[in-house]
């Protein structure tokens, strides 16, 4: 079972690294277009420059169920699965069962594929014709068939269920789920529990609920920006919490957090992981119950500091990233034991006794 699930996680990783690309061009191109007062058009004869970028961004993210579909279905199955994944996508698409609907069906599309390269024997001649043609149209077939009878009205279900419950929250609901989503979102600086959130904000983005996606971009640049600040405010309180070592990271993580890499935090959280772990958890909640209270909304899935106004409500964004990071700075100038000079420079004291033993020279003789 261990084996399953990281082999479904494998497969998973492998589409997203392959998608984010076009998810963070089409937001872009979103963001941008919107920003000059473009909008969505499909006649030509009203086409302007900012039309064209909004327009073009939106078109980018309708190609995500196939994007992800294909590239599940390629990490399971080699090439022969991109074609019938990408096809999986489009059917998740027409039947309006989104980002799901794509995941779904690349495992669906990929495996099939697997099964059929690795079960189904042909004449020698018609070998060559396997990766190209008969993988790909059979896996087409039976797939196609699945999703349209079979699994794409419970997908569709689930992903209309899930649209309305997020877009049906009152005020205090989406506090309490704007703090779930940024808590567990930033538990372990962007690992496996991290990902899950996100790619459920993902998804949703796809759909047209921008609000998650606020709180991942803003919550993920938290813990670094945290950290930060307490070292700043330690020095001002003149308690020191941070060894020099420690220090050093922080002025690495510092800016690559503003760039929403929360990794840099991992080697300081290491030192202290509990307090540290409850300190950025806490304050990445709090920034995301504000963020989602607020109607913070983003159409671009990465950036950091750098899409902050492309944002629906740039200075709520401001706001909910500000009061996350002083959470988190406060708590960890509170819980955090203070250090010793010796401590802060990484110097162990060690008592060390040397003993020498007197040799026998006797026995040696030059003759």
């Amino acid at each position: 079972m261990k084996k399953i699930f990281a082999d479904i996680k494998k497969h998973l990783l492998t589409a997203i690294s392959y998608m984010l690309p076009l998810v963070v061009a089409s937001g872009l191109l979103i963001a941008i277009g919107n920003l000059m007062g473009g909008e969505v058009v499909t006649d030509l004869s009203q086409m302007t420059v900012p039309s064209a970028f909004t327009s073009l961004g939106v078109l980018g993210m309708g190609l995500l169920p196939s994007f992800i579909a294909g590239y599940i279905a390629y990490s399971i199955a080699d090439r022969p699965g991109i074609a019938p994944g990408f096809l999986m996508g489009q059917i998740a698409s027409f039947l309006g069962a989104g980002f799901l609907g794509g995941m779904i069906g690349g495992f669906v599309a990929g495996y099939i594929a697997k099964a059929i390269r690795d079960h189904l024997k042909v004449p020698k001649w018609a070998e060559a014709l396997m990766p190209m043609m008969i993988i790909p149209t059979l896996t087409a077939i039976i797939g196609g068939l699945l999703m349209y009878f079979v699994l794409g009205g419970p997908i569709t279900a689930m992903t209309n269920g899930l649209n309305n419950f997020i877009t049906g929250l009152d005020q205090s609901q989406k506090s309490l789920y704007g703090f779930i989503i940024g808590f567990i979102g930033c538990i372990d600086y962007g690992g496996a529990i991290s990902k899950v959130p996100n790619l459920i904000c993902d998804g949703l983005l796809l759909e047209g609920i921008i609000e998650p996606e606020a709180i991942k971009v803003l919550a993920a640049m938290v813990p670094p920006l945290g950290v930060t600040l307490a070292w700043v405010i330690s020095k001002v309180v003149k308690k020191r919490i941070f060894t020099n070592q420690e220090v050093e990271n922080i002025k690495v993580a510092f800016p690559m957090g503003l760039c929403m890499i929360s990794e840099g935090v991992i080697p300081i959280a290491m030192n202290d992981l509990l307090r540290t772990v409850c300190a950025t958890s806490i304050g990445c909640g709090v920034c995301g119950a504000i963020s989602f209270t607020l109607g913070v909304g983003s159409n671009v899935p990465s950036g950091g500091v750098f899409v902050i106004p492309a944002m629906t409500k740039p200075l709520a964004a401001v706001i909910a990233l500000a009061v996350g990071s002083i959470v988190t700075a406060l708590i960890l100038v509170l819980i955090k034991k203070p250090l010793t000079e010796e401590q802060a420079e990484g110097i162990q004291e060690e008592v060390e006794e040397e003993v020498e033993e007197e040799v026998d020279l006797s026995g040696i003789s030059f003759e």
